[in-house]
């Protein structure tokens, strides 16, 4: 089970995490989760491009480091990275100091201020451990591309019938992810340009 849109209890529970930007501005900020993979990510970085769009990639340390060339061009073509730790923990099943040492090892290669935890699943005692180093970054918009039980125009639907000023929208850089991905994206992109909409990074 997933929430498409962030519910009040999780914003209530999350107080100092960042699920939206400002609802003033006729923005909103796309974010990739999990890459960068060959498979993938030139896809939706040509994508990107061809809307001359930036974008936040939140990325797995490892890899980074099994496809440096693409991370190199996702920092060469202006857009963002955020730590979501070297493996891909879930915080809620893994010791504090454990969890704390694998984001540290993605740190050593992001340099970045942004963390968002996989599966949105991290302890109160591990983000109060972040806090002074980093914005935690959750979402008000989740895609769903990752789920294998929906269609690639429900994906397309899910994002477009919740997106408001300020949203951040989150994509999946991953292979299950791709089916989906392909589909919606181009056409997310497509019906917030034309409905008056920019893009920043976070």
């Amino acid at each position: 089970m997933y929430f498409v849109t962030a519910p009040f209890f999780l914003r209530w529970y999350y107080p100092k995490v960042t699920f939206n930007k400002s609802r003033k501005e006729q923005k909103v900020y796309l974010t990739f989760d999990d890459g960068p993979i060959p498979e993938v990510t030139p896809f939706i970085l040509n994508t990107l491009a061809a809307h001359h769009i930036k974008a936040t990639f939140f990325c797995v340390g490892d890899n980074i480091a099994k496809n440096r060339d693409i991370y190199e061009r996702i920092l060469a073509e202006g857009h963002q990275v955020g730590n979501h730790t070297y493996n891909h923990l879930r915080g809620w099943d893994t010791d504090d100091s454990v969890y704390l040492d694998n984001i540290e090892k993605c740190q050593q290669l992001t340099g970045t201020t942004l963390f968002r935890p996989p599966y949105a699943r991290a302890k109160k005692s591990q983000l109060k451990a972040l806090y002074e180093q980093y914005e935690v970054v959750f979402w008000d918009v989740l895609s769903g591309d990752f789920d294998t039980q929906i269609s690639p125009e429900k994906c397309y639907q899910n994002v477009i019938r919740h997106v408001k000023n300020g949203s951040i929208i989150v994509f999946h850089d991953n292979i299950k992810a791709l089916p989906r991905l392909s589909y919606a994206l181009p056409k997310v992109i497509t019906y917030l340009q034309e409905k008056g909409y920019g893009f920043g990074i976070l």
